[in-house]
């Protein structure tokens, strides 16, 4: 207990699924954490039940100025940011010669340049505080090609080189990580169809809590040799099929 004592996070897409987790864990640790999401009654509903450990605050991630108005927020309350976990992301389904350029657009924006515009708001306020942690949420999807997905594969791939861009023009004084985790059971994966983890060397749906650990990680002082890695949480889907061939 006590990891992130002094510490403020700004968690985005943090009112459920794994940011509702991540947002748990950091407060249990001793964070003030500021919750951003688009989703106003979960986000106000996990505020209140956290009491003075953290507040709510809209967030657009694909918006420069929602994110100004959030770190305004987080400043207000408990002091500038010095953790942040860019959680938000969406998913559209459909073969790349099918989904919309719309589709293609939207998922770009919430899931690439939205970290982009974490990053680029936080970065002063963690240098001039001394220094802070960035953790970015990819996917397997960053480190190997799915079917039906395509957009996100795009994003999540990109949000991988921009981690170590990233960690290049801002180290030593801000750490960026990426998490690649692989089927999470959140509401995001909530309809998928249960067999496609059964080629997993662990064949099942990952939980919450484990990609958190890993977020507490790479956030904290455990992980302070560490700068521009990928972290697969993933049940080994990226180590390829356990299926025989034929």
């Amino acid at each position: 207990m006590g990891r992130f004592e002094g510490k403020v996070a700004l968690v985005s897409g943090g009112a459920r699924g794994m940011g509702e987790s991540h947002v748990r864990a950091l407060a249990a640790e001793g964070a003030r954490v500021v919750i951003g999401d688009v989703l106003d009654h979960e986000g106000e509903a996990l505020a209140a039940e956290l009491g003075d450990a953290a507040v709510f605050v809209r967030l657009d991630v694909t918006d420069p100025d929602s994110w100004s108005a959030a770190l305004t927020r987080a400043e207000e309350a408990f002091g500038p940011v010095t953790v942040l976990v860019n959680n938000a992301g969406i998913v559209v389904f459909g073969a790349v010669d099918a989904v919309s350029v719309e589709d293609f657009d939207r998922t770009v924006a919430v899931n690439l340049r939205g970290v982009f515009l974490g990053i680029h708001a936080v970065a002063p306020g963690m240098k001039a505080a001394g220094g802070g942690t960035i953790v970015n949420i990819s996917s397997t999807a960053g480190l190997m090609g799915y079917a039906g997905i395509a957009p996100y594969v795009a994003s999540k791939w990109a949000v991988r080189g921009l981690t170590k861009a990233s960690a290049l023009d801002l180290g030593p004084t801000i750490r960026v990580n990426s998490i690649h985790p692989g089927p999470i059971a959140t509401p995001m994966t909530a309809g998928l169809d249960t067999s496609m983890v059964e080629t997993q060397r662990i064949p099942r749906f990952g939980r919450p809590e484990e990609v958190t650990a890993a977020v507490l990680f790479l956030a904290g002082d455990e992980s302070s040799f560490m700068t521009g890695a990928e972290l697969a949480v993933d049940g080994g889907a990226v180590l390829g099929s356990i299926a025989p061939v034929t």
